[in-house]
Parts: structure tokens; C-alpha cells; sequence
């Protein structure tokens, strides 16, 4: 039977929200589902989502990055067909991606969109046509940070907050130089350097002091006191810990 009608309506589309699921596949392999409007898209977890291999390599990618490398003397040179497919394929994994996120795959998700990232990279390098870059490039801050949420949520789970809150201000930066290299362009906002910027707020909001921090904050607020005797035996006190020691107020 062709129909995939029994299937969808067993499986609600939720327009509010991001609808996946993992399924087994005939051949025994786990699938990714992703839940659209008038169907489903069906992705293999691993390799590219559509299970293809272009030229026998794993992606267009590949393919091509294997191209340039040979012709170097020659100078490679992306054509627009070539464009074309390598923005088809980047397409695919910005789906799988999307879902993986919503599955807390944050492993994947890491992968996948650094490997868009190399993509952009690519392309500008090897293609001789400004707009079709920019067809590209448009998305850079988008990509980086949804990279930057993986990354950063897989500390999360680790309650490592120190080094989630670096990954973010990392992703701030590599965003503010998107938008300083094309100020140029006009942008009515700039959402995904602001979500990252809230999102440190949140995390800096709840995650636990360590002693360096906690005595910071009793410094300030001691030389706000103006309990300057106080202030000092507390900077006496980071002194030592920056020195390895400990010394109890």
C-alpha cells in the first residue's frame, strides 16, 4: 500500500511544537521521523540523512572537498549546479539536526552543524559568485548558535556551568564577527546573539558559586559596607586560594 494516510493519522501533527521520534527501520537500523504538515521525512541518524553517497563518499561535501584538493593547480572552482546541490544537501541535515535537538542529541547535533559550518566555509572559498555565498552565509549565525546550544547543553548535563557559559561566550563572538564582516547588510534582528546572551544570564543565575566567586561577591559587598577590615582578610583569603592555600575567615 502507497497511502501513508493510516500512518499520519496515527501520528498528530502539532503545529506548536517539534514532532520526531526514532523508529526501527526494515533493515534493523534505528531511523529518525520528523513530523511535517503533509508528511514525514525519514533520516538515517548517521552518514547523510538521506542514506545516498554521492560519488561513493559519504556527502556532496566530501565529494567535492576531495575535488578541490586535486585541482589545485588547475584552481577549483564551484559551479552553480554544484552550489545547488551542496545547498540541497546542507538542507537535510538542517532537518536532521532540528530534530536531534528536540531528541537532546546533542552529539549529533554538534556534528551536523559543524559540519553545515564547513559547508559555508567551502563555498566561500571555492565559488567565484557573491550572491550565491551570501545564499549561504545568510544562515551562519543561525548554525552557530545551534552548535553552540549543543555544546554547551552537553556541559549542562554534566553540571559543568564554567565551561557551558564559555562555549556560549565563544558562539557570541563568532556571531558578532558574522555581523561586523557583512555590516553592510541590512538585519532587522540580530535573535541569535541575543538568545545566547540571555541564555549565559539564566545559566550564571543558577548555577553554584565556587569559594573564588562566593568570596568575590563577599568582597564587593563588604567595600560597599565599607567594612574595609572585613574586605581585607577577604582578599587574604583569595590571595591564598590563588596560591593553593586555604585560610578560614
Amino acid at each position: 500500500m502507497d497511502d501513508i494516510g493510516p500512518i499520519l493519522k496515527k501520528w498528530k501533527y502539532k503545529s506548536d511544537d517539534i514532532n520526531v521520534r526514532l523508529i526501527k527501520g526494515l533493515d534493523g537500523k534505528p531511523k529518525l521521523q520528523l513530523r511535517l504538515d503533509l508528511g514525514i521525512l525519514q533520516m538515517e541518524l548517521d552518514g547523510r540523512p538521506d542514506g545516498r553517497r554521492p560519488g561513493r563518499f559519504d556527502s556532496y561535501l566530501s565529494y567535492f572537498e576531495k575535488k578541490a584538493r586535486h585541482n589545485v593547480k588547475d584552481g577549483f572552482i564551484l559551479s552553480p549546479g554544484q552550489c545547488l546541490q551542496l545547498q540541497q544537501e546542507t538542507i537535510q541535515y538542517y532537518h536532521r539536526y532540528l530534530a536531534l535537538m528536540k531528541l537532546e542529541d546533542y552529539h549529533r547535533v554538534t556534528r551536523d552543524t559543524a559540519r553545515n559550518l564547513r559547508v559555508f566555509d567551502f563555498v566561500e572559498k571555492f565559488s567565484d559568485n557573491e550572491e550565491i555565498i551570501w545564499t549561504f552565509q545568510q544562515y551562519r549565525p543561525y548554525v552557530i548558535m545551534m552548535n553552540t546550544r549543543a555544546q554547551a547543553s552537553v556541559c549542562l548535563k554534566e553540571t559543568r556551568y564554567n565551561d557551558a557559559l564559555k562555549y556560549i561566550g565563544n558562539g557570541v563572538i563568532l556571531i558578532e564577527k558574522f555581523y561586523k564582516k557583512y555590516s553592510e547588510k541590512e538585519f532587522d534582528e540580530k535573535f541569535e546573539m541575543e538568545f545566547l546572551k540571555q541564555w549565559a544570564e539564566e545559566i550564571n543565575e543558577v548555577k553554584p558559586l565556587t569559594e573564588h566567586e562566593r568570596l568575590e561577591k563577599e568582597l564587593t559587598l563588604a567595600v560597599k559596607r565599607e567594612d574595609y577590615e572585613h574586605a581585607a582578610l577577604i582578599r587574604d583569603e583569595i590571595n591564598y586560594l590563588k596560591q593553593g592555600k586555604s585560610k578560614n575567615i
